[in-house]
């Protein structure tokens, strides 16, 4: 089950490349879109199928991630048929862009199964191969702009983390000068953590967060994220702030672990909330400011992955929010940006001032885009609500009181900075030219979002059992007391 995983995306995706015929590229990744489905909510019914061999095994956080960039891919795969249907006439074109989606799930999945630090290295380093092509699809200007940035900032960072391989290797030198045998799998590094040594495993930490936050879009090393998100398709956005942000967060995960095993949890935790608080400010300034619809939503990425650094420096019971947060906010910030597609497609601009009376317009779109507002903005009933309350009742538990009204501070300024936005471009007059005209909202391009909003909707008012379980058993293995 793990090898197919990987391989139904990366052997379809080599024959859409080489057969750009636009029935084996739909059918390609309609297949690969459902059948990678399958074989997750498989990893769940049956956990005894989740390894592969010692280098690529199905975790329970890896399961958690998995499970949301399968969700994530399978909308997007609907709505992307349906884009790109409208975005391009060249069936060569479309067929290269769903070949390169399909490389890009595989090299997400690799990350998510890699148990040894250097595979989990390449995997993210192809992460941004296979993606890259996908924020160039509009060929213009500013896209090949936001692809070259992307690429070279995305390249110093994993340079970064692969320093911060070569420091946990170095970590098993003993003093002596002996060196202790020792592979980089993380089951390895956590048996013999005990015998690492410490200022090493700090400065391989230090390196997995700056290398991997690079990706993860932690504040201030996340320039090239607005840029990113702005320019590609939607349901590119979609994948890129909902999946591929989770891959870097997970890298930083497995460091984190490693860290706790050591006894270096506090030395961890200090960074993260550094880097966490750092996030939610960037956001909060650009956000205050920001005209440009899409760009906003990216930097409500870079709060978000803020407020998931915070959980996790938090630790406690904030472990367990910040797991809850890494579903609610896929789901929403996806739904967002599938739904800002839509709005794209009809209003043909980006800047807010443009796009005035989406209610009246696109009526379907524009009440699930004030829905998604209130949902990323943590506001009941949503799932958001529930995960970061969580959180913010842990930094008062935990002791950081301050760490807690600092967070509630910036989430109610970028409230205030988002809601002026969303409000003006729902309600308004529209534009003259259409209102002169009938605007189709094809139901199949906001089906899918409906679905991620139901998803998040359901979590706000209730968290079914099995969910509930299974984040608490990442919690404990992440260091929360059982």
């Amino acid at each position: 089950m793990i090898a197919l995983l990987l391989l139904i995306p990366f052997l379809l995706g080599l024959a859409t490349f080489f057969i750009k015929r636009q029935w084996v590229s739909q059918t390609s990744l309609l297949i690969t879109a459902f059948a990678h489905s399958a074989l997750t909510l498989g990893s769940w019914l049956f956990p005894s199928l989740r390894t592969f061999n010692h280098w690529l095994y199905l975790d329970d956080i890896g399961l958690l991630f998995l499970s949301i960039t399968s969700l994530l891919f399978l909308c997007c795969a609907i709505y992307g048929l349906q884009y790109l249907k409208h975005e391009t006439r060249s069936p060569r074109k479309a067929a290269i862009t769903i070949s390169c989606l399909l490389f890009f799930l595989a090299t997400m999945t690799l990350v998510i199964l890699s148990q040894h630090l250097e595979l989990l290295w390449v995997a993210i380093e192809a992460t941004t191969l296979a993606s890259a092509p996908l924020i160039y699809f509009h060929r213009s200007q500013h896209s090949l702009e936001a692809t070259w940035k992307y690429l070279m900032i995305g390249s110093v960072g994993i340079a970064l983390a692969l320093l911060g391989n070569f420091f946990f290797a170095v970590s098993a030198i003993q003093p002596s000068g002996s060196e202790m045998h020792l592979s980089l799998f993380i089951s390895a590094l956590l048996e013999k953590a005990s015998f690492l040594q410490v200022p090493w495993v700090h400065a391989a930490f230090i390196f997995y967060v700056v290398g991997y936050g690079t990706k993860m879009g932690l504040a201030p090393l996340h320039s090239w994220l607005p840029d990113a998100h702005s320019e590609s398709p939607s349901f590119v956005s979609a994948l890129l702030s909902g999946s591929l942000l989770n891959c870097a967060f997970l890298g930083i995960l497995r460091a984190y672990q490693v860290c706790v095993a050591t006894g270096q949890a506090a030395f961890a935790q200090n960074i993260l909330l550094g880097f966490g608080m750092l996030s939610l400010v960037f956001a909060t300034i650009f956000i205050l400011k920001q005209r440009d619809y899409k760009r906003m939503l990216a930097y409500s990425s870079v709060e978000h992955m803020g407020i998931l650094s915070l959980s996790v420096g938090l630790g406690g019971s904030a472990l367990f929010g910040g797991m809850l947060h890494a579903i609610n906010h896929s789901c929403t910030k996806a739904m967002l940006f599938l739904i800002s597609g839509n709005i794209l497609h009809v209003y043909k601009s980006k800047t807010s001032k443009d796009v005035l009376g989406v209610l009246q317009v696109l009526p379907f779109s524009g009440a699930l885009w004030l829905i998604g507002f209130f949902a990323i903005t943590g506001s009941p009933p949503f799932g958001t609500f529930i995960s970061e309350f969580i959180i913010l009742k842990s930094g008062f538990e935990q002791g950081h009181p301050f760490i807690s009204v600092f967070m509630l501070l910036f989430l109610a300024m970028i409230f205030i900075g988002m809601i002026s936005l969303f409000l003006k471009m729902s309600h308004g007059t529209p534009p003259e030219p259409l209102q002169k005209q009938k605007i189709e909202d094809p139901f199949w391009s906001f089906f899918p979002s409906i679905v991620l909003i139901l998803i998040v909707i359901a979590l706000g008012i209730t968290l079914p059992s099995f969910i509930n379980h299974h984040l608490h058993s990442i919690a404990t293995l992440l260091g929360e007391s059982p």
